[in-house]
């Protein structure tokens, strides 16, 4: 049954239907809110904020998008709000560790853990518009047309906050550019940071 079949069938009174759709989105969900805020508590409740929205306002879907983007967009406004209402407390770096490990299972990759906790701590000097950005277009793999969507802006504005943002992250992560011990980067397109 496709996301669209199971959120009618929840605007319609089935009680199932939409433990089906959090279920199949939310590690991706996290995923999004975790990257974006880097806090795992200040995430976990955006996500449940996001849900309890969607759920809500589950007439308003008109179909226009992907289930899945419709609820990429709620999440990230999510995490937006809480950006925007009170600053996210600094995160440690046992605490991310223990986040990632307890939500996406990788091998032990102490310099993969190591690059993706240098990324997490630059992107949370950007401002949050352009964060969202690149955590959808570089770290998601999202393309520029589809975040676009999710952050309801044009795709040139997308594309400017993209290329701000990583002018920024340059100089911090300049030094991961020449890294060899690096055999794989974890996100979409986190290569063009090792390959420059």
């Amino acid at each position: 049954m496709s996301d669209a079949d199971l959120l009618n069938r929840h605007i319609a009174g089935d009680p199932h239907a939409f433990s089906e759709i959090v279920k199949r989105h939310r590690d991706r969900m996290w995923a999004v809110a975790l990257r974006t805020l880097g806090d795992p508590d200040e995430a976990a409740d955006a996500v449940q904020d996001a849900f309890v929205s969607a759920y809500r306002k589950a007439e308003s879907f008109r179909g226009e998008a992907a289930v899945t983007t419709w609820l990429h967009r709620i999440v990230v406004n999510a995490c937006l709000d809480r950006m925007r209402r009170k600053s996210v407390r600094p995160v440690a770096d046992d605490e991310l560790i223990e986040a990632a490990e307890r939500d996406t299972p990788v091998p032990d990759q102490t310099t993969e853990r190591e690059v993706s906790m240098e990324v997490s701590s630059a992107l949370k000097l950007l401002p949050a518009d352009q964060r969202a950005a690149l955590v959808l277009v570089d770290m998601m793999g999202y393309s520029v047309e589809d975040a676009a969507h999710v952050l309801q802006v044009p795709s040139g504005t997308v594309k400017s906050r993209c290329a701000r943002g990583r002018a920024k992250l340059v100089p911090i992560l300049s030094h991961l550019r020449n890294r060899s011990d690096l055999s794989r980067v974890s996100s979409a397109k986190g290569a063009e940071l090792r390959d420059g």
